[in-house]
């Protein structure tokens, strides 16, 4: 259940980073606009998949309670 839990911390770590990567254009190192567009829009993506496993997992454990 805490799994669950941290990945959807994680999930919004990954938007978070997303849009620090599209805004600054950096991510360990300076990054073109558009490497910078696409790198950001897959963590993003990324991000919203690892929430809604979590949160598909967390219902799916409170229906077999």
């Amino acid at each position: 259940m805490m799994f669950n839990w941290l990945s959807l911390v994680t999930g919004l770590f990954y938007i978070v980073l997303g849009i620090v990567v599209i805004v600054y254009k950096f991510f360990f190192t300076i990054l073109e606009p558009a490497v910078a567009y696409a790198l950001g829009v897959v963590l993003v993506m990324y991000g919203v998949f690892r929430i809604y496993r979590a949160i598909s997992r967390i219902k799916q454990s409170r229906n077999e309670e």
